[in-house]
């Protein structure tokens, strides 16, 4: 099995939720994750929104309107396809009218 690092984005904010919404939310967040059963390495966790850019020149806070990345999860899967088809059924994917999740193999060191 190889692994693969999802990274989400999309414009929902948790404090623009209401408290039903956000429950809502979590619970398919957490109906999704059980149902991947044994092929999640790290479920991850969201990113805080003061995300910043470094580069050899610059430190600058990533703007919310660069769309940031909102967190990550490991997988392992068989295959990038597998890892695609495992990354479809993402509730950010419904929730989120601009949700997407990029997929990254992580290479073996």
């Amino acid at each position: 099995m190889k692994k693969f690092v999802f990274i989400y984005y999309g414009n929902n904010k948790a404090e623009n939720m209401t408290e039903e919404q956000s429950k809502a939310v979590m619970e398919k967040w957490m109906a999704w994750y059980g149902s991947l059963n044994s092929q999640v390495v790290d479920g991850g966790n969201p990113f805080a929104s003061n995300g910043m850019s470094v580069t050899s020149s610059e430190t600058a806070l990533i703007p919310a309107d660069m769309w940031p990345a909102k967190g990550y999860t490991i997988i392992e899967a068989a295959d990038m396809d597998a890892a695609v088809k495992i990354a479809q059924g993402c509730p950010m994917l419904e929730d989120d009218s601009e949700g997407t999740v990029r997929v990254y193999e992580a290479l073996p060191m």
